[in-house]
């Protein structure tokens, strides 16, 4: 495949403004910038396939260590996939039995459709449950580029519900209309069948909450994914929270629809969601004593 072909990984570049932008409808990270700068944090594109790559697994490391940190390990339970921008048939996902904390870029493997682990990666088994979860997710979106899946402790706990996060505060808003709920739990996903009734449920949203097991976020990078990951867990703790208040203490009051679209509208864009997830990323640069690299 040619190596000079200039491909997007999800949204263009932020345009350079100086002092208040004055097309706030528009979304991206403009929104939030100000002081005549550009945004730190564009999404960055590539002419060489190989270079997106490599980019692309040092920060799919680093997302999980950010999950690490934040607590979302259960054993050996969970799963990031992101497909390969050199053939975006395959896909790389961690390897089984490897803690979150301890993977570096040269410990992902590249897997086909067919379950297929491919030399140019690690050599490693994966999770059975995961790839099931996972390539059926990414024949059924084109559109995404990574997924994300966790045991994560309120994921847990919001998914026994089985109902859609409200709208409660401006964070929620970010998966206003955009989240749905899989009710459909069949036990562990040792099946292909299971794994396309997930990618059915999540439609073309950004995340399905999977009901008595988890959450399940995606987006056009890997760093979109896991943002929406660690702020639906919030979301769903927020949640919880606020439905332990009693009704007769005090009522809860939802943001109006017209607040959550407009939200929704400023942030949820795929640059925007990029740019949420680096200072996470960076500081696990910091602390990584080089295993990571500032791509």
């Amino acid at each position: 495949m040619s190596q000079t072909t200039t491909i997007q990984v999800s949204a263009p570049a932020t345009t350079v403004f100086t002092g208040i932008d004055t097309n706030a409808s528009a979304p991206g990270v403009h929104n939030n910038t100000f002081g005549g700068f550009e945004h730190p944090h564009p999404i960055p594109t590539f002419t060489c396939l190989n270079a997106h790559r490599d980019w692309m697994l040092q920060h799919m490391a680093g997302a999980f260590r950010v999950f690490a940190r934040k607590g979302f390990t259960e054993g050996t339970a969970g799963h990031i996939s992101v497909r390969d921008p050199v053939d975006p048939n395959t896909f790389w996902i961690n390897p089984l039995c490897r803690h979150f904390a301890m993977l570096k870029a040269s410990d992902m493997v590249h897997v086909d459709e067919n379950g297929k682990v491919l030399p140019d990666g690690n050599q490693a088994a994966v999770n059975a449950a995961g790839f099931r979860i996972h390539s059926q997710l990414h024949k059924a979106r084109p559109d995404i580029n990574a997924a994300c899946h966790t045991h994560s402790v309120y994921g847990k706990a919001y998914s026994a519900f089985g109902k859609p996060i409200e709208m409660l505060n401006q964070d929620a808003c970010t998966f206003y209309n955009s989240h749905s709920v899989y009710e459909g739990f069949g036990g562990i996903v040792l099946d292909d069948e299971e794994g396309k009734q997930i990618a059915t449920a999540l439609k073309d949203n950004k995340a399905v909450i999977l009901q008595n097991h988890g959450l399940l976020t995606v987006g056009g990078t890997v760093d979109e994914a896991a943002y929406l990951f660690t702020l639906l867990e919030r979301c769903c703790e927020t949640q919880l929270a606020a439905d332990s208040v009693h009704p007769e203490n005090k009522s809860k009051i939802t943001v109006g629809d017209e607040e959550a679209q407009y939200t929704f509208e400023m942030t949820s864009d795929p640059e925007s969601l990029y740019a949420e997830f680096q200072p996470d990323f960076e500081y696990e640069i910091w602390k990584s004593n080089g295993e990571l690299k500032p791509f």
